[in-house]
């Protein structure tokens, strides 16, 4: 045996950097003992990812740089590749550094920086343009980090200079469908070069992105021989022989990918997990209706927090059904969670009371249920204050899209763990989450929604059939399709503009809503920045 290898799949705070070459020694001394050689630390894991407009503070790069002296100084016996932002050239370059024994032995900047979709790398990185290989136990190694391994030329250079195996340092985030589509793509770098690749990817939640992880050896022929878990931390350990050849992976480390409901949920719960404790909160609270997005939402909130952590609170009023009452409290009992019941008709009388002089002879409207739902806020608002447990908000993406949300009411809150999340996408999700246990109450899932803001009210008094509804805004948002290219795939002219029109208004509403994870290619906030004022 030439090595063994450990490949860290850390879950860093962003910011943080002391804290995170903390882990990051700690992590080396573990696999040192454990009989490892060279460890292996994701893409910008000293700082996390994306540090964004930290990378401009001075202090911050400063930090960094004593960071990597203390990690000389204090890890010994062990190499590290580790990712990093240096100072160098008058300008900033994502590197992936060799540090061996107190020395940095060898650096490779990445050279292809991604600036599309969640991605602004090249407001503060410069591009490298060479490949690096370093030697370690008679092997040699290329390195390349993220993006690199999306283009062929990183890869090519690295086999033309004469690596045996690829060590590819990632923060690839989650969206759905992204695993299977980066290793069919690593299976043909590591294919066509003839290397082992090693894709080593940070794990988390940071702000609206969540870090899957699942990282993994890939052979000389394309195919994965080891893979850690998703979702988690973990060490994913191999060895290779005096080829380079990857020998005795553990079969523990061998996941296969989880299908997309269950892929979805894990990244929901570990947004919502990260976003919560890496802010200090001391839990969650929310409101419970009976409906299905809050029923999805609290599971949620509950296997990311634990029961102890969330607070649920019922706020009827005159038009709530007898059933949703019912329904939140089964749902309650059956997760344990504390459960406050607040009605809010003395808040909505006293509301109208004052609002009455201003109101006279003009007919009740979407004025006074936007109330109902801005009382409820307030009760949630003052609840999460007192408390200290973050407000998470429970609208999903297709009510998000069209505008059928109410502002400083529904939309009220710190975190929104469903924003991305379209109607139908709810049902499956929360379907899924019952073959778990049989957390949502079965009439959850097979009542028509409702907001229950009026008598009778359901969500189709004013919308398109959610699957309907769906389908156009997949088209609209996430393929950039136009209103006629919609219509030629089979829906009706009126409603696509319609569908359309109510997305483009309601732009000014979902500036003003609180972050939520991102499981899409195409979500509201870092993904899809449009005007407010368009005269497009």
């Amino acid at each position: 045996m030439a090595c063994r290898i450990q490949i860290a799949q850390l879950n860093p705070l962003v910011g943080d950097v002391v804290g995170n070459a903390t882990r990051i020694i700690d992590w080396s001394v573990r696999a040192r003992e454990a009989g490892a050689d060279l460890v292996v630390f994701p893409e910008l894991a000293l700082t996390g990812y994306p540090p964004e407009d930290l990378l401009l503070r001075p202090e911050f790069i400063q930090r960094v740089e004593t960071a990597l002296e203390r990690i000389r100084a204090e890890v010994a016996g062990i190499t590290l590749v580790l990712g990093y932002p240096l100072r160098a050239l008058g300008g900033l370059f994502n590197v992936a550094g060799v540090l061996r024994d107190g020395q940095v032995i060898a650096e490779y900047a990445k050279q292809h920086l991604p600036n599309y979709s969640v991605f602004d790398e090249k407001r503060y990185f410069q591009a490298g343009a060479t490949p690096t290989i370093f030697t370690h136990a008679g092997l040699r190694f290329g390195l390349s980090v993220c993006e690199d391994i999306w283009h062929d030329g990183p890869t090519r250079q690295a086999a033309e200079a004469g690596a045996q195996i690829l060590i590819n340092l990632n923060a690839s985030p989650f969206h759905a469908g992204k695993r299977t589509a980066r290793e069919a793509l690593v299976a043909r770098r590591a294919g066509d070069h003839g290397l082992t690749i090693l894709y080593a990817n940070l794990v988390g939640g940071q702000d609206e992105l969540v870090f899957d992880g699942a990282s993994f050896v890939m052979d000389r022929s394309g195919q994965v021989i080891a893979r850690a878990p998703g979702f988690g931390e973990a060490v994913l350990t191999l060895d290779l022989d005096d080829a380079g050849i990857p020998v005795n992976p553990d079969p523990l480390d061998s996941e296969a990918p989880l299908e997309d409901e269950a892929s979805i949920y894990s990244a929901l719960v570990l947004g919502v997990r990260d976003y919560v404790r890496k802010n200090g909160f001391s839990g969650a609270v929310l409101g419970l209706s009976g409906g299905v997005d809050s029923a999805l939402t609290l599971a949620i909130a509950v296997d990311a927090l634990g029961a102890g952590q969330v607070e649920a609170v019922l706020m009827p009023s005159r038009y709530t059904a007898d059933m949703s009452n019912e329904d939140a409290l089964e749902q309650a009992r059956r997760l344990e969670v504390t459960t406050r019941i607040i009605p809010i008709e003395p808040a909505f009388q006293t509301f109208l009371g004052m609002l009455e002089p201003v109101f006279a002879g003009q007919p009740a409207d979407v004025t006074e249920e936007n109330i109902q739902a801005r009382c409820r806020g307030v009760i949630l608002m003052a609840i999460s204050n007192k408390s200290g447990r973050i407000l998470l908000t429970t609208g999903n993406k297709s009510e998000m899209a069209v505008g059928y949300a109410t502002l400083y009411g529904d939309m009220a809150g710190g975190f929104a763990p469903i924003k991305d999340v379209p109607k139908m996408l709810v049902y499956r999700l929360a379907r899924y989450r019952n073959t778990i246990a049989p957390v949502i109450p079965e009439r959850v899932l097979t009542r028509a929604p409702s907001a229950e803001l009026r008598p009778d009210q359901t969500d189709q008094d004013s919308l398109p059939p959610y699957e309907i509804l769906d389908a156009i805004l997949r088209l609209y948002i996430e393929e950039d399709e136009g209103i006629d290219a919609i219509v030629a795939r089979g829906h009706a002219a009126d409603v696509v503009r319609r569908v359309t029109r109510l997305v483009d208004r309601n732009e000014y509403k979902r500036r003003q809503a609180p972050p939520g994870v991102r499981i899409s290619q195409r979500a509201f906030g870092r993904d899809r920045r449009y005007p407010l004022t368009s005269g497009f």
